[in-house]
């Protein structure tokens, strides 16, 4: 069975436009180091914004999204900011300290938080505790994916522009997207995460 990893960030925001964003920040992948955005907007329009061909090719086999666009994407990232630029999409988000939930993961052992076996463990935990949350589901094409968190952080304010129109003040994760099998946290934050894919 194939195994896939991708090691990196995940930051989820609300905004008071209705259009909510999910941002990859990918360091260690099969292709290379890149970055990413899933955008629905208000209306319900799923959009993917993808910097090369494989990479959308690959997020859009696992995901659902009603346009996908290939388009120059950079994430600028310290610990207190985080800067998302392409063409479609401009968004500043100012990052906090670590939640307590972000507090507990930080004490589990790395191998064991981002095992598969551990995933598919807590899945029934994440679902009850943090609402469109889920640490394994389908991936498309008989493919599993699993979510193995190690840290999470609080967003605390996002300014930004979808399409050149002003997205607003930072907002829950509300609805929760419907990009696939889980979603962001409500609360807006930024996850450490391995994502494993097999099959």
């Amino acid at each position: 069975m194939r195994r896939q990893r991708f090691a990196g960030r995940i930051a989820g925001a609300g905004t008071s436009s209705g259009t909510r964003v999910v941002v990859g920040h990918w360091h260690d992948t099969p292709m290379g180091a890149f970055s990413d955005a899933m955008v629905e907007t208000a209306s319900g329009h799923r959009v993917l914004l993808a910097p090369r061909e494989e990479v959308a090719d690959f997020i859009a086999a696992t995901y659902s999204f009603d346009e996908v666009r290939v388009e120059d994407f950079t994430v600028t990232s310290d610990p207190s900011l985080w800067q998302v630029r392409s063409p479609s999409l401009h968004l500043d988000l100012v990052v906090g300290a670590p939640t307590g939930l972000g507090r507990l993961l930080s004490v589990v052992p790395r191998g064991l938080s981002t095992a598969p076996a551990w995933c598919a463990l807590t899945d029934p935990v994440a679902r009850v505790v943090l609402r469109g949350v889920r640490t394994r589901g389908s991936a498309g094409g008989g493919r599993r994916e699993y979510y193995g968190a190690t840290g999470v952080r609080r967003v605390l304010a996002a300014r930004g522009a979808w399409e050149g129109a002003d997205l607003g003040t930072l907002a829950p994760v509300d609805p929760p997207p419907r990009f696939g099998f889980s979603s962001t946290p409500r609360r807006p934050s930024v996850t450490d995460v391995v994502t494993t894919v097999l099959g």
